[in-house]
């Protein structure tokens, strides 16, 4: 109708079609107002099959463009996104987060209540109701993958402004610059940003009601694959900021450093709980070590490799991003 609209979703996407389907089938059941937000389905370079993307967009009760990234790597695709944004405030998100039906209106009513520049938002991230949770998923979600739990009330950090439910004032992206598509093209790229943005005075709140569920089951495998391409890209962050301390150098260095865990923790952690007095934290404190042993020798050679001189690459390695994905697909 010619209106513009208050809000644009960029959604970054490489396979995994079955998920990305719903993911858009959650912005059809959005309850703000119809004509507030466009959604920019942007497709990584690499991308093997754009009709089946296509397929999964179809029609649609809102305004949706499907563009492709530059250059391989999240960075690529949410810059591509955000610099054909027609919304003053962009709001990113992935092909594996199903929007809760309030999550636009709430994030556009952050930004009116907040419309000073330089305040950006981010969103809840929590685990999909139709998947199975395991320990290691719950374990994922202390301090691993998101850091939610630290949080309390409204205001966050910079660190806190994950890419996978965020949104920023299109015109702070543009005072900022965007994401780091050389350097930083998958993993990272969000907190190199943030990091960034603190010299224009970022301000990050949290609001804790818009959700997206993350619909990608985890597993210790997975974990393990993904190591090497993350110990190369900290490396690289930290070469570019050292004044942050290497967060997951410091974990998993701290864990090969300690007597070697038999697993009894990660086993027993599916019937104890962390909240059951004593045995509870033992058994939790035991399972973190374990899964941070059985992690690190792949993500410390890989680091170690970058101190000699050879770093591993942190292009994404599209044919193992594509595998980790499927996994997610199989519970579709």
């Amino acid at each position: 109708m010619g209106v513009r609209p208050s809000l644009s979703v960029v959604l970054s996407t490489l396979g995994n079609y079955a998920v990305l389907a719903k993911v858009l089938d959650g912005y059809d059941r959005q309850t703000a107002q119809l004509g507030s937000f466009e959604l920019l389905v942007v497709a990584d370079r690499k991308e093997p099959d754009l009709d089946a993307v296509d397929a999964a967009i179809g029609e649609r009760s809102y305004p949706v463009r499907r563009l492709v990234g530059s250059v391989p790597g999240l960075s690529a695709n949410r810059n591509t996104g955000w610099q054909a944004a027609q919304a003053p405030v962009v709001l990113f998100t992935d092909n594996d987060t199903i929007p809760v039906p309030r999550l636009v209106a709430e994030h556009i009513a952050w930004h009116a209540r907040h419309p000073a520049e330089h305040v950006a938002v981010v969103g809840h991230v929590r685990w999909a109701k139709g998947i199975k949770v395991t320990p290691f998923m719950k374990w994922l979600d202390d301090g691993v993958q998101f850091q939610f739990g630290a949080l309390d009330g409204d205001e966050a950090s910079w660190a806190h402004l994950y890419g996978a439910n965020s949104s920023i004032k299109r015109s702070f992206l543009e005072r900022v610059g965007g994401y780091d598509e050389e350097r930083l093209p998958y993993l990272y790229e969000d907190i190199d940003w943030g990091h960034r943005a603190r010299e224009h005075g970022l301000r990050v709140l949290y609001a804790r009601r818009a959700i997206v569920d993350h619909w990608r089951p985890m597993t210790l495998d997975v974990w393990k694959a993904r190591a090497p391409m993350l110990a190369a890209t900290e490396w690289q962050f930290t070469q570019m900021h050292p004044d942050v301390e290497p967060w997951f150098h410091q974990k998993f260095s701290d864990a090969a450093a300690r007597p070697v865990a038999r697993g009894r923790g990660a086993r027993l952690a599916r019937f104890v709980p962390k909240w059951v007095p004593w045995l509870g934290g033992k058994v939790w404190f035991n399972a973190d070590v374990y899964w941070r042993q059985q992690i690190a020798p792949h993500f410390l050679a890989s680091w170690d490799a970058a101190l000699a001189g050879s770093p591993a690459s942190v292009q994404p390695d599209v044919e193992a991003l594509l595998a980790e994905r499927s996994v997610s697909s199989a519970g579709s």
